[in-house]
């Protein structure tokens, strides 16, 4: 490949909204509050950084901003071997959006093309592939069948860095349709043969277990305790378990498209390790999963800065810097937890939960003794009358929307929120704080707020906030696209501080 790569002219605006003279300083001061909003080209190198890189400033005639990795790879250049931009943290700079952008690029994310290809996409859209393709070109530079393939270079590379698993088991596991492409593709991604990828086996994470292993990296700082509090406290018997500690481990269930599997993470400074027990196949969606489970994309700078504008609030953010919004591996799941929880204490939703899952989980393969979480057709077809512990009109709404999960009335994969959330209120039974629950927690919305959450308004009432819920909603609205963090932030501040163990 020659070192000298032509592009076309990027239009008016740099990605996250700059300017190209604003996107340059960002780069040229290294500001990590634009790592995973852009990217940028150098033309006499041809290769594309993070704005964090550590190599020599270029001069801004040689550089050229991107919305995504992929849309540098389309316009020819291949990731730094310094700053690995392709290894970075993703961006939640997409998610709160809900035009067709945002929804196509949350569904390719999620493997939408390798299952239905371009065509299954747009047709899930409501619109033209011609349209689609449009679109994210002209806003992330770069098509929809670029995106794709890109992930599973992502994936791939992720694969041969951290596995002894053959080139060739990774090929067809990250979803090539032949060696032959999955080489061509690494060599334009990377611009080297996946064989130079290759870490030597002192590199690699040691494993005692045939298990998957994995490092997943994230942004510092990371509020790990926190997190780990958070878990600890709605660990349900049967499906998960939680190892307390300094460096705590976390084993659950993960329902995957192959097959559900035990899966353990552990936060390591600057990454989680991941050990699991998936099909090699599943690889993709396990990492999707997971990060976005333990909210590992979040720009923990970007967030804080603006949530701190608000004098109330910048004393919970400085107590903790870096505090992520846990969501889930499994929509449905919470759903689920969301009804179950109404009204009643995280330890009594957790024992009715338990009981669910002993009564219709199923056994997960291994003597892990962990069950998978009972699916939606399996809580359809019971008698609301046979679920004890909750309120007859509770059950009702739980076999409700079971039901309307198992038939597609609601479904909880869409990428337009909206339409999610109101599909959730036609159920009887599923009102405004439900719904608002299940959009921060299971369907990863940034910038959700239950407001008439009661411990939201008790938390806001401690600040001097308005307690009344649409009064505390009206005052959130300043906090857009962060509400969620600052959701987190308020419960957080309810709860008491994690005792400090040692590792």
């Amino acid at each position: 490949m020659s070192s000298r790569v032509q592009v076309v002219e990027q239009p008016g605006l740099a990605p996250a909204g700059l300017d190209p003279d604003a996107a340059y300083a960002a780069l040229a001061a290294r500001d990590r509050r634009f790592d995973g909003r852009i990217w940028f080209g150098v033309t006499s190198t041809g290769v594309y950084c993070r704005p964090v890189c550590p190599a020599q400033t270029p001069k801004a005639q040689n550089v050229r901003f991107f919305a995504a990795p992929a849309a540098a790879v389309s316009a020819g250049f291949r990731a730094c071997r310094r700053c690995r931009p392709d290894s970075a943290p993703g961006s939640r700079h997409w998610d709160h959006r809900g035009d067709l952008v945002g929804r196509a690029l949350r569904l390719i994310a999620d493997g939408a093309i390798d299952d239905g290809g371009v065509a299954g996409l747009a047709r899930t859209l409501h619109v033209s592939e011609r349209h689609l393709h449009r679109s994210l070109v002209a806003e992330v530079g770069a098509g929809p069948l670029q995106l794709a393939v890109s992930r599973r270079a992502q994936t791939a590379k992720l694969l041969v860095e951290q596995t002894d698993l053959s080139l060739a088991e990774i090929a067809f596991a990250s979803g090539f349709s032949s060696v032959r492409q999955f080489n061509d593709v690494m060599r334009r991604e990377f611009g080297i043969a996946p064989s130079g990828l290759r870490r030597t086996p002192s590199e690699r994470i040691p494993s005692a277990d045939p298990a998957l292993v994995l490092r997943l990296r994230l942004r510092p700082p990371y509020d790990a305790d926190a997190l780990g509090a958070f878990l600890a406290a709605r660990t349900v018997a049967g499906l998960e378990e939680h190892v307390p500690g300094r460096r705590w481990t976390h084993r659950r269930v993960v329902p995957l498209p192959t097959r559900a599997a035990v899966t353990e993470v552990t936060v390591h400074g600057d990454h989680v390790v991941v050990r699991s027990g998936a099909d090699v196949r599943d690889t993709a969606a396990l990492v999707r999963r997971v990060r976005r489970w333990l909210d590992l994309d979040a720009d923990p700078a970007t967030v804080d800065a603006a949530l701190g504008l608000d004098p109330a609030l910048a004393p919970l953010v400085g107590a903790h810097p870096g505090l992520r919004v846990p969501t889930t591996v499994d929509p449905w799941e919470t759903v689920v937890r969301a009804v179950v929880g109404q009204q009643v204490s995280v330890a009594a939703a957790g024992t009715l939960l338990a009981r669910l899952v002993a009564a219709h989980g199923t056994e997960v393969a291994g003597e892990s003794g962990l069950r998978a979480f009972p699916r939606p057709a399996a809580i359809a077809a019971l008698d609301p009358a046979a679920i004890t512990g909750m309120p007859g009109s509770r059950a009702r709404t739980l076999v409700a929307l079971a039901a309307a999960v198992a038939d597609g009335s609601v479904a909880l994969g869409s990428p337009d929120l909206d339409e999610v959330e109101a599909a959730l209120l036609a159920i009887p039974g599923a009102g405004p704080w439900t719904t608002g629950y299940v959009r921060l927690r299971a369907l990863a919305d940034p910038d959700a707020f239950p407001a008439s959450d009661l411990g939201l308004r008790h938390a806001a009432g401690a600040l001097g906030l308005p307690e009344a819920a649409r009064a505390l909603g009206a005052h959130v609205s300043a906090w857009s696209p962060w509400r969620s963090y600052a959701a987190q932030h308020l419960w957080t501040s309810l709860a008491p501080a994690p005792v400090k163990e040692p590792s």
